[in-house]
């Protein structure tokens, strides 16, 4: 058959794609149960496993994972002799952070101005529905050609590494020769993008005590050690005047080769205020895509409101460092628990937790797969040419199912476009994107099947 029905069958089934995603974005499901209750992700997941059994799929199992959480497994048998192509996404989503700036409730996916609105509706629910528009649209067109297996994962978000350790002890569970990882997503909404490099990750807790208990300032300030102060000492020696990332003995210097990231677009997508300058030095491809970034996601401090005049006797924060290709992870750890220790003024004993962490990703772009992916994007994009960019975020499993199939070819792409605004309130995703690029991964999977065929 030719592509234009194709296209026109995956039109078709963009209404079962809000209707599905909307149900999808409804579960609350933050894998962490200090937040959601852990059954809003129990429901999520019991959600996937019969989406995918109404879909022919086999082997469908609820995975649960070293970390306490769950991921979803299912095979879909292509014909006889045919390649294996896994495909990925997650259903754990951030936190909505203050929802009382969203403009829609957070879990209630909401249509304004052409975009759909909802905590997990790009990063990453959106990401299973283009996975699983594709493989219907393929059914009404002579069948999937591939074997295809499935997996969501439960815990992406949180970086605990439940399913890393799982596909570890089970090696031949997410066995492929190409995998999709829909994780990730176009530089420019239209622009279709390939993602060849993924910054790794280590998230800590650095705690300081310096007192028995709080003290009131009157009496004590002045020379009484404050551990907020020196706390706030301890963060701030992790940025250089200029604002970039100094981790004693964590290199800084390297350079994107690839697509550039004009600084007024950067400073639009970020939405920077005016006259506040970036971070850094070098081009904005090299900030974000190349370099080491450290960021305080958290402190644990008295609020504004209800404060008393106390010197504080302890404070925590939650410091993540994104580290990029070619920097082992672990050793980044290493070094920044190191530089957070050496840092504490005034004796203030300091001790750091490990929460998570995830090594940096390069693909090899040049793989067959590649090719395939490029022509399946230049038709579904009317002859837009593939771009190729880093991404400063992380997905740990990459690395992972690199190290257990060598051989395979892991292409990423997905829905987290600037505008989405994942990990930020009001995120949403594009529903032209949405068709585009589960028009593109049905277009691929048939152009990989013939490549291998």
């Amino acid at each position: 058959m030719s592509d234009r029905p194709l296209a026109q069958t995956v039109a078709a089934l963009q209404p079962r794609a809000r209707t599905e995603l909307a149900e999808l974005v409804a579960f609350k499901s933050v894998a962490d149960p200090a937040q959601f209750p852990r059954s809003e992700c129990e429901a999520a997941a019991r959600w996937i496993t019969d989406a995918l059994r109404a879909d022919g799929f086999q082997d469908v199992a609820l995975l649960d994972t070293p970390d306490g959480t769950q991921s979803v497994y299912g095979f879909l048998p292509g014909p006889a002799g045919a390649p294996t192509v896994l495909l990925y996404a997650h259903y754990d989503v951030q936190p909505p952070l203050d929802e009382d700036a969203w403009l829609s409730p957070p879990f209630e996916l909401t249509e304004r101005d052409g975009r759909w609105y909802g905590r997990g509706a790009a990063d990453c629910k959106g990401g299973l529905i283009m996975h699983l528009t594709a493989l219907r649209a393929l059914k009404e067109h002579g069948g999937v050609p591939v074997n295809v297996k499935v997996i969501v994962e439960g815990s992406e978000e949180q970086g605990t590494g439940g399913l890393e350790r799982y596909a570890e002890a089970h090696p031949e569970l997410l066995a492929a020769d190409a995998i999709v990882i829909g994780d990730a997503g176009n530089f420019r909404v239209g622009l279709p993008t390939v993602t060849a490099t993924l910054r790794g990750m280590t998230l800590v807790r650095v705690r300081v005590d310096t007192l028995e208990g709080n003290l009131h300032s009157g009496q004590f300030g002045g020379a009484a050690p404050d551990a907020l102060a020196a706390l706030i000492r301890i963060l701030d020696s992790l940025r250089a005047e200029d604002g970039s990332t100094t981790v004693q003995g964590l290199a800084a210097d390297a350079t994107w080769d690839g697509l550039e990231y004009p600084e007024a677009e950067f400073r639009k997508d970020a939405k920077v205020l005016d006259g506040v300058g970036l971070l850094g030095g070098g081009t904005v491809a090299d900030r974000i895509w190349s370099r080491p970034a450290v960021t305080v996601l958290g402190i644990d401090c008295p609020p504004v409101v209800g404060a008393t005049p106390s010197v504080q006797a302890g404070a925590r924060a939650l410091v993540s460092l994104r580290v990029p290709p070619g920097t082992d992870a672990v050793e980044a750890t290493k070094l920044l628990t190191a530089h957070l220790e050496g840092a504490a003024p005034w004796g203030a004993r300091v001790a750091v937790e490990q929460v998570g962490q995830g090594q940096a990703f390069r693909a090899d772009t040049g793989s067959p797969a590649y090719a395939s992916m490029a022509a399946a994007l230049r038709e579904a994009y009317d002859g837009e040419e593939m771009q190729t960019a880093g991404m400063g975020g992380s997905i740990p499993l990459c690395n992972t199912l690199a190290g257990l199939y060598p051989d395979a070819e892991i292409l990423l792409i997905g829905l987290s476009e600037p505008e989405a605004q994942i990990h930020a309130v009001n995120e949403s995703v594009s529903p032209q994107e949405l068709e585009r690029l589960s028009l593109a991964e049905a277009l691929f999977l048939g152009q990989y099947a013939k490549s291998r065929g």
